[in-house]
């Protein structure tokens, strides 16, 4: 009697909570920022701590084209890993997790792994010593096996590895794909039972796939196409996010394949195209958090900027603009554009004093990092149009005539940065899975009358650090560049072609250094403050002589994060060009220290998107 009467079972109602971080902080939502413990019961996250006066973080690597610098968006402090019980109101920081982003739990709940300064490292939930793991120069996405083991992916151009979580040398997982065009594997999740790792595929500027590899066997097939960081559910679901939507499908964890057609479940989910990242985490009990909005990617204007802080309009048109190079006599600008639709980005030139605007690749998916060589008369740029998935080193006419001419050959990402003014040699920046970020120079033989060949590259630096956005000065003697020998990125100078000494101009974090055509002063953005500087020299025998960098305009510059190059100086030295953040992009944005929990997330899947067959 009491089995007939008894109610019957009932799934919980779904619920949704806005809750603040509990902390003085701003999310920061470029990458993952947040992630749950697999009980429900523990937040951490990475956030900008509001407090004036703070070190800078940066991070390397950009999306687009694979081999520069992408710092963190400029909020005055670096990120900090925070964590919060859920049963207590305010998130305690923990300390030595400065410049921190990727969080994600162990299985029993009690560390926490992320990636900072180039590493994969973990932390007690409750502090103490950060231990570093492995190398991980551009880390996206890692996640914590049963075994102890971790899966990562180490670098924007990789597959996935795999560690264990007591440190020592990472073993390859997957491998890239390069006849396919697979250009990264990242945001991986080891499937219950530990015998497959769902993980997104990106191929383009905007496309991505969730694919699903068997550990065991190899085999690899895709599960979704058009989404990106897929997560399987306990319960049966697999949830990606498309255009800012967040999708469920039902999903056979035997074999690895939907069972029904993806429904949309939450519509609007902060994202970050570019990085094919977005802002949502799970639980093991089927709690879903998520930071509600829109993509964080907006269009942008281009300006001129002096030394009293004025901006004035070079062009006035938004869109998604990256690296900024002037020609010689100051006339056009090269610069890479993102479509509308992004779906591919292309080299553009502007012509200002004429206000046209003329397109000069047209090879989806990605052409970037045009240079302008010392005669105007050509763009050397990266462009990924071969089947193998990688950037190399490309030119062509600025007038669009002729043939595009492949100068370098590489099955590691390449890309331009500046030519000598003999026109004899290319420096760009390669990363090298071995010795990460380097620098390397092609000599070009030949005249613009007779034609020409380019040469063998060679190394100029290859170190186990990352060096990068090599520019050669007006009078070919040096090379100003990039490097993170000191744990953070500051500017340095040597001679070329070598040998020679080396000489710090940068002493608060530095990047994009670029010299003025006229007098000897070199320009460069100071991460700390977000100012740009600008450091005067002398040079003597062998010897290189800067001066104190002194802020060359008194207030920082909001320039835009994730562009490649978002500053050049005019041929008189007199004004920069520059790419602005857009005013959403701005530090006077909305703080966000909000996040959205949504409970019994499963059982509201349950009820849009019955399990089972087609």
């Amino acid at each position: 009697m009491w089995i007939a009467l008894r109610p019957g079972s009932r799934a919980a109602s779904a619920l949704r909570l806005s809750v603040e971080l509990g902390a003085d902080a701003s999310l920061d939502s470029t990458l993952p920022a947040a992630a749950l413990s697999p009980d429900g019961n523990t937040l951490a996250f990475t956030a900008h701590p509001n407090k004036a006066g703070s070190t800078q973080g940066e991070r390397v690597g950009n999306d687009m084209s694979g081999v520069t610098l992408t710092p963190r968006p400029s909020t005055g402090s670096p990120t900090q890993l925070f964590v919060r019980r859920l049963d207590r109101t305010e998130a305690r920081p923990l300390v030595g997790t400065e410049n921190a982003f990727g969080p994600f739990f162990s299985p029993d709940g009690q560390w926490i792994g992320f990636f900072a300064d180039g590493k994969l490292k973990k932390v007690s939930v409750m502090g103490g010593a950060v231990l570093t793991l492995c190398d991980a120069p551009t880390g996206r996405g890692g996640d914590w096996e049963e075994d102890g083991n971790i899966v990562f992916a180490p670098n924007i151009h990789s597959g996935l590895f795999r560690v264990s979580d007591a440190g020592g040398t990472p073993i390859e997982l997957t491998k890239l794909d390069l006849s396919t065009g697979e250009r990264s594997h990242r945001w991986p999740q080891v499937l219950p039972g530990g015998k497959a790792v769902l993980f997104t595929d990106i191929r383009g500027a905007n496309e991505a796939n969730i694919a699903v590899e068997s550990l065991g066997s190899g085999r690899r097939k895709i599960v979704q196409r058009g989404g990106t960081l897929g997560r399987y559910l306990l319960g049966g679901y697999l949830v990606y996010l498309h255009n800012g939507t967040l999708f469920a499908t039902p999903f056979d964890l035997d074999r690895l394949e939907a069972t029904r057609a993806p429904v949309p479940v939450i519509e609007v989910v902060k994202s970050e195209p570019v990085h094919q990242s977005a802002q949502f985490a799970f639980s093991s009990t089927g709690t879903l958090l998520y930071l509600p909005g829109q993509s964080t990617v907006s269009g942008s204007a281009i300006s001129w900027i002096t030394p009293d802080g004025k901006t004035t309009p070079l062009l006035n048109a938004r869109g998604h603009y990256l690296d900024l190079h002037l020609s010689p006599d100051g006339r056009r600008l090269a610069m890479s554009l993102l479509d509308a639709k992004q779906e591919g980005v292309d080299v553009w030139v502007y012509e200002y004093q004429r206000d046209t605007t003329s397109r000069l690749t047209f090879c989806a998916p990605l052409n970037v990092r045009p240079v302008w060589t010392p005669d105007g008369l050509r763009l050397a740029f990266a462009s990924y149009r071969t089947k193998r998935g990688v950037a190399n080193n490309y030119w062509q006419h600025a007038d669009g005539t002729g043939e595009v001419q492949r100068l370098s050959e590489s099955d590691n990402p390449q890309g331009p940065s500046s030519w000598h003014p003999s026109g004899k040699f290319l420096a760009f920046t390669e990363e090298n899975p071995q010795t990460a970020l380097d620098i390397m120079v092609l000599p070009m033989e030949g005249s613009e009358a007779g034609g020409w060949k380019p040469g063998k590259p060679f190394a100029f630096l290859n170190s186990p650090n990352n060096e990068t956005t090599p520019m050669f000065s007006p009078d070919g003697r040096w090379i100003a560049y990039v490097s993170d020998d000191s744990s953070r990125f500051e500017v340095y100078v040597r001679s070329f072609p070598g040998p020679g000494g080396r000489w710090q101009i940068s002493t608060n974090g530095g990047l994009w250094p670029s010299w003025s055509p006229k007098g000897k002063e070199l320009f460069y953005e100071e991460v700390s403050s977000s100012r740009i500087m600008v450091a005067a020299y002398a040079a003597s025998g062998g010897e290189f002589q800067p001066e104190k960098p002194r802020p060359w305009v008194s207030n920082s510059v909001p320039l835009l994060q994730g562009a490649d190059r978002p500053l050049d100086v005019s041929p008189d030295g007199k004004r920069l060009a520059v790419l602005l953040k857009a005013p959403d992009q701005s530090q006077t944005r909305a703080k966000e220290d909000r996040i959205t929990f949504f409970f019994n997330f499963t059982d509201e899947l349950r009820r849009i998107a019955p399990t089972g067959t087609r």
